[in-house]
């Protein structure tokens, strides 16, 4: 039965994938579930709760692979064209969610669905290819060992330039436990889907469409899209626009915020020749906009030593993690770093943080069953780029060990390496030094996914003039919590967040956005109930798969007392985390109250 509401089919494709090929069948998406959870991340975390079994292995065929648009995607809404990647994380155990900005989404909805659901395990390495809705497989041994975007090349060339393309590179294939998956140049980067993908054995998912179900009301859609269009190139933007998130390296380098040498400092001597603005000036080749975007902050950059040259797309979080976490100052060589991140389809702050780990490995003697000189150095360019060639093909007892992340490394090599591997729940953090910023501190503590700052903003709250260091625990867990459903509707609706200080009211003018799209009578008070209700979907996912209050932490050196710096006193956090159960309406051990 087709949806009654707006910009959604109301179909889920569901495909499982055995030995003799693949079944595929469609399933109704209730019109209710897009009024809660809106899509995007939200239809795709609440697929997960309901199709992942408890305790099912991530890397195993119970495990499901989804990918899910939203009501906004095909309408012209900018920035609106992002695919969410959902599966059980073979890194954390809990919840996996990414997000990738792609003509993908686009290819999906127009193939008649609005999420895709993969269950199983193909036979044989293959390629999914959805034609309008018809599903078969392809063989894919000839396209292994390719990166993401040669895969992508391939196939559009054998398949048609009509099909969008989203591929695994050689880690996805070889099972490293934070592998990305990449469409458009683009990456659903963190969790690990690319493992997930790469168990199924697909090698990529090929989609082509020609159909998009109509919104509400197209004459308002069009006016209000017309009007973000021209507010998403203005003042609020123009930071992404010139320079790009790499602008952070100088501002949080100053602020004594950029995470160096594994977290141990605050600041780096080389932070200069690896800012944004350097790189602007000396290294810049251009920049791209993502699918459907009119802000545009994608820059790109090429290196310029004796070496061959090399280009690579690079953001802050590159530079902090391939940067200033390891030490190494070298422009050309975290641009070489990033750019191999994307060849073999990586995390680059999953990478940079377990390569930074086993740098302090080497530095405190710790033994990693091989010579010491064969570990990567802080600040040696060389070891950098070979360890990440090592993770990408787990080659030899280091590149097999730091595939699996700092959290399962520091288990298996003991010696109190867990000290310095700095994770929460098995994901690495992020370029913010929590340190001194509290409200982000206890968001990267309780996150569904682990440390990250794209499902907290609570960043936002510590670098504003809405920041009271004195704030009382509730205060404070409440500007946590609000961060956190923000994101959530943002990544639902599936906006840019960049787009947000661009808006007078999020909530209202989104809630127009809505009901035009929809015809749903949505308001602004809608809208946050939704965000709070999709980062409740997520908490009982975790909960299904283990989840204790115990994970909701951080690494032990930010709770340490230093001489050189502010720490983060553990009782102090845990009040902190008492008072964010509490605005949450959950019980002291963090579970919600059972579904009715």
């Amino acid at each position: 039965m087709a949806a009654t509401i707006g910009g959604v089919h109301g179909r889920l494709l569901r495909v499982a994938l055995d030995e003799r090929g693949s079944s595929a069948w469609t399933e109704p998406i209730a019109d209710a579930d897009f009024a809660g959870i809106i899509g995007g991340i939200g239809l795709a975390s609440l697929l997960l709760l309901h199709l992942c079994p408890p305790g099912a292995d991530p890397l195993g065929p119970e495990n499901p692979l989804i990918f899910a648009t939203s009501p906004f995607a095909g309408t012209g809404i900018t920035t609106a064209s992002k695919v969410a990647v959902a599966a059980r994380s073979p890194q954390t155990g809990m919840i996996g969610d990414s997000l990738s900005s792609s003509y993908l989404a686009l290819a999906l909805k127009r193939a008649g669905h609005d999420a895709l659901a993969i269950t199983g395990m193909a036979h044989e390495w293959s390629v999914l290819v959805i034609d309008d809705g018809n599903v078969r497989l392809r063989h894919a041994d000839d396209l292994l060992g390719y990166s993401a975007a040669e895969t992508s090349e391939w196939l559009r060339g054998d398949l048609g330039t009509a099909f969008r393309v989203a591929a695994i590179g050689p880690a996805g294939e070889r099972g490293v436990r934070y592998a990305a998956i990449a469409n458009d140049g683009r990456l659903a980067g963190r969790t690990g889907g690319g493992a997930v993908m790469g168990a199924k054995r697909l090698k990529a998912i090929a989609v082509r469409g020609s159909r998009l179900p109509p919104a509400a009301d197209p004459r308002a859609v069009a006016a209000l899209a017309r009007d973000l269009a021209a507010r998403s190139v203005g003042p609020a933007t123009a930071k992404y626009r010139d320079i790009g998130t790499a602008a952070n390296v100088a501002f949080f380098n100053r602020m004594g915020l950029l995470p160096t040498r594994n977290f141990q400092r605050g600041q780096f001597a080389g932070a200069e020749a690896i800012s944004g603005e350097t790189l602007h000036l000396e290294h810049a080749t251009g920049k791209h906009a993502c699918a459907a975007c009119t802000v545009g902050c994608e820059h790109h950059y090429r290196t310029r030593d004796a070496e061959p040259e090399t280009s690579a797309r690079v953001e802050y979080e590159t530079l902090f993690a391939l940067g200033s976490l390891c030490g190494v100052s070298d422009p050309n060589v975290v641009l070489r770093a990033a750019a191999l991140c994307d060849e073999l389809g990586i995390d680059a702050i999953s990478a940079g943080s377990t390569v930074a780990w086993a740098m302090e490995c080497r530095e405190r003697d710790v033994d990693l069953g091989v010579a010491r000189g064969d570990l990567p150095r802080w600040g040696d360019g060389a070891s950098l780029l070979r360890a990440l060639h090592q993770i990408g093909s787990r080659e030899g007892i280091v590149g097999d060990l730091l595939a699996e992340g700092s959290r399962a490394a520091a288990e298996r090599v003991g010696q109190g390496s867990d000290a310095w591997a700095m994770h929460v729940k098995g994901l690495e953090l992020p370029g913010y030094d929590p340190r001194r910023l509290p409200t982000l501190a206890l968001g990267l503590a309780v996150a569904a996914r682990g440390a990250c700052h794209n499902r907290s903003s609570a960043y936002d709250v510590d670098l504003s003039d809405r920041s009271d260091p004195d704030a009382d625990a509730l205060a404070r867990a409440a500007a946590a919590a609000g961060s956190e459903d923000q994101a959530a509707l943002l990544d639902s609706l599936t906006l840019c967040k960049f787009l947000r200080h661009s808006l007078g009211d999020l909530y209202e003018e989104s809630a127009a956005l809505h009901r035009a799209v929809t015809g749903l009578p949505t308001t602004a008070d809608d809208l946050r109930a939704a965000g709070a209700h999709i980062n409740e979907v997520k908490k009982r996912f975790n909960v299904a798969q283990g989840w204790t209050r115990a994970l909701d932490t951080l690494p032990p050196r930010l709770l340490q007392p230093r001489a050189d710096g502010p720490h983060i006193d553990p009782a102090w956090l845990e009040r902190q985390i008492d008072a964010y159960y509490a605005v949450r309406g959950w019980d002291e051990e963090g579970m919600p109250a059972p579904s009715a």
